[in-house]
């Protein structure tokens, strides 16, 4: 039996013959979908009784419903009973380690929600195991039933060894290496590092060349209108971290795509309402955006897919067609493979999606293949999905810590000025507050006056002598125990906040434990516990069982008393986002790049 992979279905220059016959009608189709409405993503309409001719997991043909039963007796026929037939979904841009799973793994959640193809940005995995994660990943990638492809890593590490210990370090060489080998490497992933790059750094711009002399396209990440010039001039043609109307504007007239990204409102990631205001008050086409869903834990993969953010989309003001279009062609296009993707047109990718009124997938073909039907899985995904693609053994031993570490600082001897971490929601940006503290007696004492609690940064990869900063978190809301992730982006360091001692060391044990992982501690017992045993980032389990521990891990989070969620909290140690964060080097001002004491 073929394998349900990407490559299940033969290259469309191997096909035109068999197609053109088919769409001929002088050889029968494998499979015709009937009785459906077809959303046209070229033409944005919406067509009544039609059917889908398909051949070698191609489409040949769209007809008026009826017609293969005038023409054939005996082709296989699924009735569409008047749901809307639209192409896949297609995520322009994704990082599949925040779903805590496996490309295999992932792949079940997409397909649950009419996702077909996604690009993705491994450079999670980049930063803990250099390029022999990013290529694991790409093996895992050519295993999954879902097109999988790679936006290479672009900023590894995030910033500089000055600033922080990472596992790998991808260069401008290495990063050419992977284009040359594989071909699934379609475009350089986010260029995070967005001052250096519009200061013209020469590292930053040597990497920039690597993809652009190979006629890649660049990904970008950017805040601050003041710096959409610089970035575009440097060859970067999209983004997804337009967080408003009007650098979403800005960005579109300098040429740059605008992935419009929407997350759960909970998360720090939901800009699409502020940012599709380009188009719906300001006037802009949206031709030259797309949707997009960048972060998702497991739990929220399944709850908030990129069939989601197509109807948050509408809500926002656009039509069904439009958003559909913005969920399938438009990220299609973007990377070059509207031939192939995105749309219903003859010779494209059987890869379709039955829906009702409201854009909720029911059913998902795959390369022709019926993968989901009435909203569960079938027995030939339950069977890829079982056939999975085995990390290295380097992968599980990628936590690697002293034998003691102090977690938590000294209590100051008297009255000073503490540099101090305030967090607010979303939990994207942090503010940089200087809290004057007055001599006390024990830390409890300190936290309950003014709002603080542990924060720290221990680094996990073996490179330093044990690095362990110290930090004060101000407005976190812990009210007791600690809680602690290894994926601390974008070095993934583990950080750990808490409010003593003996459960932060829990907390530590824990991850060492279990190779990675994110838990809440209290009273010295573990309360949730995700365990990522592949690089610190991922789980080797189904998606359904990891959303479940998800699903506690959320509950106790909140519990604790946590104010942001727990991948706001990841985000802590990013040390290329405003206003100050913690590495295993220190605290770091952002912009200015600099670190700075605890305490003054």
């Amino acid at each position: 039996m073929t394998r349900l992979t990407r490559f299940a279905v033969a290259p469309l220059h191997a096909m035109t013959r068999r197609l053109a016959d088919v769409a001929s009608a002088r050889v029968a189709p494998d499979l015709v979908v009937t009785g459906a409405r077809v959303l046209s993503t070229y033409s944005e309409r919406i067509h009544p009784g039609r059917e889908v001719w398909i051949t070698g997991g191609r489409i040949a043909a769209v007809k008026p419903a009826g017609t293969a039963k005038k023409v054939w007796s005996g082709v296989p026929l699924y009735d569409a009973a008047g749901g809307i037939i639209a192409p896949g979904l297609v995520d322009p841009h994704i990082h599949i380690e925040s779903s805590m799973v496996t490309a295999c793994a992932y792949a079940e959640a997409a397909l649950l929600n009419g996702t077909t193809t996604i690009f993705c940005d491994s450079h999670e995995i980049g930063n803990v195991m250099d390029v022999a994660g990013v290529e694991a990943m790409l093996e895992d990638a050519r295993e999954a039933p879902l097109s999988i492809f790679l936006t290479v890593p672009s900023t590894m590490p995030a910033t500089s060894a000055e600033l922080e210990t990472a596992g790998g370090d991808l260069t401008p060489d290495k990063i050419a290496g992977l284009f040359d080998r594989w071909p699934e490497a379609v475009a350089l992933g986010e260029k995070m590092d967005f001052v250096p790059v519009t200061m013209g750094d020469e590292r930053s711009h040597a990497i920039l060349a690597a993809a652009l002399k190979r006629g890649r396209p660049v990904s970008g990440h950017v805040y601050g209108r003041e710096f959409v010039a610089a970035y575009a001039a440097s060859g970067i043609t999209d983004t997804h971290e337009a967080i408003d109307r009007d650098i979403a504007d800005d960005l579109l007239d300098a040429g740059v795509w605008v992935f419009l990204r929407g997350g759960p409102p909970t998360t720090p990631w939901h800009s699409l309402p502020q940012a599709i205001r380009t188009i719906t008050e300001l006037g802009a086409s949206h031709k030259r955006t797309a949707v997009c869903t960048d972060d998702r834990d497991a739990d929220d993969l399944l709850l908030f897919g990129l069939d989601w953010v197509v109807r948050e989309a509408v809500k926002a003001g656009m039509s069904p067609e439009q958003a559909w279009s913005m969920g399938s062609l438009h990220g299609a296009t973007r990377f070059g493979m509207e031939g192939d993707i995105g749309g219903l047109g003859g010779g494209r990718r059987a890869d379709l999606v039955l829906m009702d009124d409201q854009l909720k997938p029911q059913c998902t073909w795959y390369g022709g293949e019926l993968v989901v039907e009435r909203g569960k899985i079938t027995d030939s995904l339950d069977q890829a999905l079982s056939q999975r693609y085995q990390y290295p053994k380097a992968a599980y031993a990628t936590v690697k810590l002293p034998e003691k570490m102090k977690l938590t600082p000294e209590l100051p001897a008297k009255a000073c000025i503490v540099n101090a971490i305030k967090t607010a929601l979303p939990g994207i940006t942090l503010i940089h507050e200087k809290v004057a503290i007055e001599a006390a007696k024990d830390w409890p004492s300190l936290f309950e006056r003014y709002g603080l609690c542990f924060v720290t940064v221990v680094e996990r990869h073996g490179k330093s002598a044990g690095n362990v900063a110290h930090g004060l978190l101000k407005d976190f809301g812990l009210k007791r125990g600690a809680v602690a992730s290894s994926v601390g982006h974008d070095s993934h360091n583990i950080i750990v906040a808490g409010t003593n001692e003996p459960d932060m060391q829990v907390t530590i044990a824990a991850i060492k434990e279990h190779q990675g992982g994110v838990c809440v501690v209290a009273d010295g017992k573990v309360r949730a516990l995700v365990p990522l045993p592949i690089a610190g980032l991922l789980s080797d389990r189904r998606v359904t069982e990891v959303a479940e521990e998800v699903k506690v891990l959320k509950k106790e989070w909140v519990e604790a008393g946590c104010t942001i969620p727990y991948m706001g909290f990841n985000l802590i140690p990013l040390s290329v986002i405003p206003e100050i964060r913690i590495t295993d080097k220190g605290l770091v001002l952002v912009p200015q790049m600099e670190l700075a004491p605890l305490f003054e």
